[in-house]
């Protein structure tokens, strides 16, 4: 490992799943970060709104100071590419989220019913770039390779122990969406640009579903099914609490 890509201490993150989750302290460029790690024992199939679908056998949401997320962005490719390595994983087996919010600010919640367990892992920050989706205005067009660099982000990575078709992998980021945005409202959380409205999320939130093995594949993830109702509950209870850490509300 390169002398400016190194690992400094872990820590474990208990879970109710099987899974193995800890947070890395480690160096990356040159720069000390940290980063949240959920390991899986066979492939995964996940729902990334960052990278689309995939079959992993990690998970992971990086904190990222806001001096390298300018070099890192300027070259997102080239950091999908090289992160990964060093943590000694290869690109193809890890789906992985960025953020500003230091994992030390992380948030877990798992709820369960009978046979059904899931579990939410959250990092919140809203005070920079809050938005309320629908209202407010756009502060950039997208070019290929070029990203802004923003000091909010909530990011969700959901899992559950249950088999979950395409569809309600797809489903499931709309439940836990109206969760984010329930615990925002909940805690009065103001658009940055229009503080007159209540904010929906922040420009750059992003989410994670991990189906589980157990099971047939479940086809229903909305709040009218009990999967659907734990994964509600257990992402508007992690995101509040993120953002009470983070933000300090």
């Amino acid at each position: 490992m390169k002398e400016s890509n190194k690992k400094l201490g872990e820590k474990e993150i208990p879970l109710s799943l099987n899974e193995e989750a800890k947070v890395i302290y480690h160096v990356y460029e040159g720069f000390p970060l940290n980063t949240l790690l959920v390991s899986f024992r066979e492939k995964r199939r996940i729902l990334s709104t960052l990278e689309g679908y995939k079959e992993v056998f990690h998970v992971a949401n990086n904190y990222t100071p806001l001096e390298l997320s300018h070099r890192t962005m300027a070259n997102f490719q080239n950091y999908k590419q090289n992160f990964p390595l060093s943590l000694g994983i290869q690109p193809a087996d890890i789906a992985f989220l960025g953020t500003g919010v230091d994992m030390d600010n992380l948030a877990v919640c798992a709820r369960s019913y009978e046979e059904l367990k899931v579990c939410c892992l959250a990092t919140a920050g809203a005070g920079g770039n809050a938005l309320r989706t629908g209202v407010d205005v756009a502060s950039f067009v997208e070019r290929p390779g070029q990203f802004t660099e923003t000091t909010g982000t909530i990011n969700i990575i959901l899992l559950t122990n249950a088999t979950l078709s395409d569809a309600a992998m797809a489903r499931a980021i709309i439940t836990a969406t109206e969760a984010k945005t329930a615990a925002l409202q909940d805690l009065n959380v103001r658009s940055t640009s229009s503080p007159q409205y209540q904010a929906t999320g922040t420009g750059t939130d992003n989410v994670i579903i991990v189906s589980g093995t157990e099971g047939k594949p479940l086809l229903l993830t909305s709040g009218h099914t009990k999967i659907g109702e734990l994964m509600g509950s257990s992402t508007k209870a992690a995101v509040t609490d993120a953002l009470k850490k983070h933000d300090g509300i």
